[in-house]
């Protein structure tokens, strides 16, 4: 051999050992990973439905073009989805609470099929954390119910407990637009208010979910609405689908204030995987490039793209049309883009677990949780949908948390404020 070759060969022998040496770390990090995922018990609070999915012939044992179905959890290995009964705000009458009830009826009933007609061998609706723990032991996926927006139930109190006995165990007071019962973050966009916080009903609310044993999603109503049920409630409280406004302002986050009073409450916030609340310069830099290509495909679909807060004044039939076209939109917009070069870099998992970060260190591990919003906006690059759920745990073991810090993200801490929230309950109704 030339002398001459010598050091090349010496360099490439380095560099042969020293590829060798990384890719060990590297599958003992995956496999650190993998092992935690699986025993640790894997919890989003939000997971948006539409009942025609609910169905004999249409429903979440196929591999539908939604962000959850059954086939994704398992893949994913997402053991706890909450289901929504959403409704969006409408008028304030007697009409509008008679449709808005129907809505969350439907959605109710539509869970219960799912779990009782359609797939009880592979899925069970959960009320408690014993639950829980007892469907997941058993190797079944659970089903849990939040309900988004407490327009639903009109000026009857004791549709509260209806809805809990149903199955509801949290519900916001509000969504996008102020509802009879609290004011919306919306308003924070030209400071008009309704009730300044609560309606009178609205405090009547919190006391009757308080007694009933329903946990408190502050994730949509106003910064004031949020303080005066803290204030009045005896229970922690959740925001079930919220990050951190310090790391973006968007007026769906909690800014650093709230989440002291998140801390102080001993409540938990579910940290969410929708693009623009986690970065907004990379969110609008790469929508100035994907929009022009939605509106594109949305006007194919017959339904003109439109702002997200102009789908709540819709008509709910046309709410209907337009979301289940913006899902089949979101599918074709990902297939096309998977093949274009040059776009500005997606909202990612590092992104999501930044704001856990964030939230951990200003509230402590035992206050943050994990949310999505499938099937309502969210997904990010690397849980794009329930089959990319891995992608989170890893992102997380490779930032350094330990196993148990990761159960706590994920079911822990969001389960213990379900538990107080219950223990709670008994003890009002104990002394009533």
């Amino acid at each position: 051999m030339s002398k001459t070759l010598l050091p090349y060969c010496a360099i490439v022998l380095l560099l042969c050992f020293s590829c060798k040496s990384e890719t060990p770390k590297d599958e003992d990090l995956m496999a650190k990973a993998k092992a935690i995922h699986e025993r640790v018990i894997t919890l989003d609070t939000h997971c948006d439905i539409n009942v025609k999915n609910f169905t004999d012939s249409l429903n979440y044992t196929q591999d539908l073009d939604t962000q959850i179905t059954l086939p994704k959890m398992k893949e994913g290995g997402l053991d706890v989805a909450w289901f929504i009964v959403y409704t969006g705000q409408d008028s304030l009458n007697e009409a509008g609470y008679k449709k808005a009830y129907d809505n969350a009826i439907s959605k109710f009933d539509a869970i219960n099929r799912l779990v009782t007609e359609i797939a009880p061998e592979e899925i069970e609706l959960a009320t408690t954390s014993e639950e829980v723990r007892a469907i997941t032991a058993k190797g079944k996926k659970v089903a849990m119910i939040g309900i988004e927006n407490g327009y639903p139930i009109g000026e009857d109190l004791s549709n509260v407990e209806k809805f809990y006995n149903m199955g509801g165990r949290y519900m916001s007071l509000s969504h996008n637009g102020h509802s009879q019962l609290s004011d919306s973050n919306t308003g924070e966009k030209d400071s008009t208010w309704l009730h300044n916080g609560l309606s009178d009903l609205g405090k009547q609310v919190v006391a009757e979910m308080n007694r009933v044993g329903m946990m408190i999603d502050v994730s949509h109503p106003s910064k004031e609405a949020m303080r005066q049920m803290i204030e009045l409630s005896k229970a922690p409280i959740i925001a079930s689908h919220s990050s951190a406004r310090g790391l973006c302002n968007h007026s769906r986050n909690l800014d650093d204030e709230q989440l002291q009073w998140m801390k102080d409450n001993g409540g938990v916030v579910q940290t969410v995987a929708f693009t623009s609340y986690l970065n907004t310069e990379k969110n609008d830099a790469r929508n100035e490039v994907l929009d022009e290509i939605r509106r594109t495909v949305m006007d194919s679909l017959g339904t003109p793209m439109i702002e997200r807060s102009e789908v709540s004044k819709l008509q709910e039939a046309e709410r209907e049309e337009y979301y289940n076209n913006y899902v089949e939109m979101r599918s074709i917009v990902k297939r096309k883009t998977e093949t274009m070069d040059n776009l500005p870099p997606p909202v990612d998992v590092t992104d999501f677990v930044n704001h856990i970060d964030y939230l951990v260190e200003k509230m402590g591990i035992d206050h943050v949780g994990i949310s999505s919003d499938f099937d309502g906006g969210g997904g990010i690059k690397g849980w794009s949908d329930a089959s990319e759920t891995f992608n989170v745990t890893l992102e997380l073991v490779k930032r350094g948390y330990t196993e148990n810090e990761i159960e706590q993200l994920w079911s822990g801490n969001l389960l213990r404020v379900l538990d107080e929230v219950e223990a709670i309950r008994n003890e009002i109704q104990a002394q009533s």
